[in-house]
């Protein structure tokens, strides 16, 4: 795949990339993942026309670029993805496009002793499950936008300042959300080891997960079996799907707890790698962060806060009742 990948991207860039829009257009900009998408939008407003490589549903651990995926970020005009150890097979585009196109791995703008690493030293590239630390990624994207569009900066700088505001009131709410849960029950078991930043950041007390930081390698029997020994050890009342995922693993790892005689809650699927679909609360960034947040609270035993006045305009947009 690779070295296909490689002969689409030369074939690309041999024509030649696209001469800048005119200013008066909006900027053009790829990324990677929703997440950075819905950033880059709110961030970018007018100025910008942002379109997401990868939809509800896409693990990026394993998305493999098509010709038309590399002909799209071929002509772009900015570029936003999160880091290697998340778009992994999408790495040789990347570097070679920003030679080209002004392209930013968010993860590197980040100071290096944010960026989490599990017991074998593997990056852990899901930044946006801290809400705090995803709103520091938002500045170095408005630089690369602002230097592409100057003519826009005024507007981009304002649109900073109204995210960083909504951002950390949704980070003040999740922790006060999270800090309901009982201590005993403070624990989250997952599919996949993507919400080590989230426990961290929300006071959770340890975080368990089936499968590593990356889900390229499928999760074996002993993998479950040490999961299923330590939801026994810590009596934990709740474990959690996920939406990128297939729920066979998690399915698998609740039969091997009801086998010992045990029960355990089998939470709503969270979202980890994606949000959900285009048209939905949860197909935004804050709609997908509440969504979690709802999910872990309630099976594990919390109260969900009433949600904050900064954050009333979106959930009026989507109908939802705070």
């Amino acid at each position: 795949m690779r070295n296909v990948a490689s002969v689409l991207l030369a074939s690309t860039l041999a024509l030649g990339l696209p001469q800048s829009a005119r200013a008066d257009t909006p900027l053009q900009v790829m990324t990677t993942i929703g997440m950075l998408a819905d950033l880059a939008t709110d961030l970018g407003g007018d100025c910008t026309q942002v379109t997401s490589l990868m939809g509800a549903g896409s693990d990026p651990h394993l998305y493999r670029p098509s010709a038309g995926d590399i002909q799209r970020l071929s002509q772009a005009e900015v570029i936003f993805y999160v880091d290697p150890a998340l778009e992994a097979r999408l790495g040789e585009v990347l570097a070679r496009l920003g030679d080209r196109v002004p392209t930013l791995g968010v993860a590197s703008a980040l100071a290096p002793e944010l960026i989490r690493s599990d017991a074998d030293g593997a990056r852990d590239p899901h930044l946006w499950m801290d809400v705090g630390l995803w709103a520091q990624v938002a500045p170095p994207m408005v630089d690369v936008l602002a230097s592409a569009r100057p003519e826009c900066a005024g507007s981009l700088r304002a649109n900073l300042a109204d995210v960083q505001t909504r951002l950390a009131a949704l980070d003040d709410w999740t922790r006060t959300a999270l800090a309901t849960i009982p201590d005993s029950a403070r624990i989250l078991v997952t599919a996949h080891d993507a919400f080590g930043y989230f426990s961290a950041a929300y006071g959770m007390q340890a975080s368990e997960a089936i499968e590593g930081i990356s889900t390229e390698s499928e999760a074996s029997i002993a993998d479950i079996r040490a999961v299923a020994a330590f939801i026994a050890d810590n009596n934990v009342p709740a474990i959690f799907p996920e939406t990128t995922i297939n729920p066979r693993t998690v399915e698998a790892l609740a039969a091997e707890i009801r086998a010992t005689g045990r029960e355990v809650t089998l939470g709503q699927p969270l979202y980890s790698d994606a949000m959900g679909d285009t048209g939905t609360p949860e197909g935004t960034y804050i709609g997908m962060i509440r969504a979690n947040v709802v999910s872990i609270v309630t099976a594990l035993g919390g109260d969900v806060p009433d949600w904050p006045a900064e954050l009333a305009d979106w959930a009026q947009t989507w109908g939802i009742d705070g």
